[in-house]
């Protein structure tokens, strides 16, 4: 198993925990992180490519060098923002781009990144409480 992988997602750290956002183009990936940086306080790690590695019992997100600091907002362009150099994935976002695949209900998920389990949430990113919801789920964890 290698140290280090590269996903397609966007990674933001959240009151110290790293949020893992996955999903296709278009699925609101970039867009929902600029709603937890302006509206949560949530820092940039990476958007487009994250590099992952897994150090001990814990997976750490990484920007690519060249994109570092860069955030795509459709419309506007790429923009600057403040960042983090790196954080611990401590939740792990899919992103649907249909409402209704999301359960109402789910069972507690998890998901094996680099072999080590990370909680899992599925998301419709556009509802405009899915920030809301990303709050409420790392909150939960931290119960675990």
């Amino acid at each position: 198993m290698p140290d280090n992988n590269y996903v397609h997602a966007t990674l933001v750290e959240l009151d110290g925990k790293g949020v893992l956002l996955l999903g296709s183009s278009g699925s609101g990936k970039s867009d929902l992180a600029l709603r937890l940086i302006e509206n949560k306080g949530a820092k940039l790690v990476a958007d487009d490519v994250v590099r992952l590695r897994k150090s001990g019992d814990s997976i750490y997100g990484f920007a690519v060098d060249n994109i570092c600091g860069k955030l795509e907002v459709r419309g506007i362009g790429i923009v600057d923002f403040p960042y983090v150099d790196k954080v611990e994935i401590n939740l792990s976002v899919h992103l649907s781009d249909i409402p209704e695949n999301i359960e109402r209900l789910p069972l507690m998920q998890k998901e094996s990144i680099l072999g080590l389990e990370i909680k899992k949430i599925d998301l419709y990113a556009k509802e405009n409480s899915a920030p809301d919801k990303i709050v409420v789920a790392l909150r939960q964890s931290s119960k675990e």
